[in-house]
């Protein structure tokens, strides 16, 4: 089956939200992983950022899934999410990164949609084909709630890679993008989609499509916007996936991780930097 990696992506790629007593709403990105359980059962995963979950405090949110009729208009059909039993989350989160998982019963034509769990980036992928600044990734997502039109398609924003090295993924974990991010982006997927790729002494043109990692944070210098995002590489998607199973949903996001500091290493020079999270809405 050939992909193209920016349509699929845009069809797998959802609007989390919840409103809140004040008349205010939680919102985030989520996007849609097709993956194999235990038992060798196909199974729907939903992807997004650990943040955009945790800042829901009600049992359920609502998912944004897209129908097509049989005239070919889409029309947008949210639906209610389940994501806590009582006081209990029913995702699992990364123990360091800020990455949640969680199995959805999504519509079948939507979980047709979801993206195979082999166009997550592998550790050496950043390696194989020679990535680094300057290179230019693409994401989706719903800043401040909005869509792309009334069906309820995300956003799609491009931005250059801006920090070096990008591997291994171990050492630096996370990655920024030269691109202006706001609320509602958190847990949107970064990546790369390009048909004819091209690197400098090269000979041969590569085609070049995976999901390099997950939007999880804007830079803020001293409360000012540098319209910087930082990304967390899929490394990590795919370890908090691997724990899907392995720990009761009652059980599994149970502690709430802090989110991770701008820069690893922080120089005192760079200390007034700080992360700012992005899952509050409007």
């Amino acid at each position: 089956m050939v992909y193209d990696l920016s349509v699929d992506l845009i069809q797998a790629t959802v609007q989390l939200e919840q409103p809140l007593k004040d008349g205010s709403r939680t919102v985030g990105t989520g996007f849609l992983i097709a993956d194999i359980d235990p038992d060798g059962k196909p199974r729907t995963i939903l992807i997004t950022a650990a943040h955009v979950l945790d800042r829901m405090p009600s049992f359920s949110a609502k998912i944004g899934y897209r129908i097509q009729s049989s005239d070919g208009v889409w029309r947008y059909d949210p639906q209610t999410l389940k994501i806590r039993d009582g006081d209990h989350p029913l995702w699992v989160k990364h123990a360091g990164r800020d990455v949640a998982a969680l199995v959805v019963e999504a519509p079948p034509e939507f979980a047709k949609a979801a993206i195979p769990l082999a166009w997550l980036a592998k550790d050496d992928t950043f390696s194989h084909y020679k990535l680094g600044p300057g290179d230019e990734m693409m994401a989706l997502g719903f800043p401040r709630g909005l869509s792309a039109n009334p069906a309820g398609f995300p956003i799609l924003r491009s931005g250059r890679v801006a920090s070096y090295p990008l591997a291994p993924a171990t050492a630096f974990p996370t990655f920024l993008m030269d691109f202006a991010v706001f609320p509602g982006n958190s847990g949107g997927p970064v990546f790369m989609a390009q048909g004819a790729r091209r690197r400098p002494g090269a000979t041969e043109a590569q085609e070049v499509q995976f999901i390099a990692g997950i939007l999880t944070q804007q830079v803020e210098l001293s409360g000012e916007r540098l319209e910087i995002g930082i990304v967390t590489h899929a490394k990590y998607i795919r370890e908090t996936i691997g724990l899907l199973g392995k720990l009761s949903p009652l059980t599994a996001a149970a502690p709430s991780t802090r989110i991770e500091p701008l820069l690893e290493g922080a120089t005192a020079a760079s200390a007034a930097v700080s992360a700012s999270a992005m899952g509050v809405g409007r």
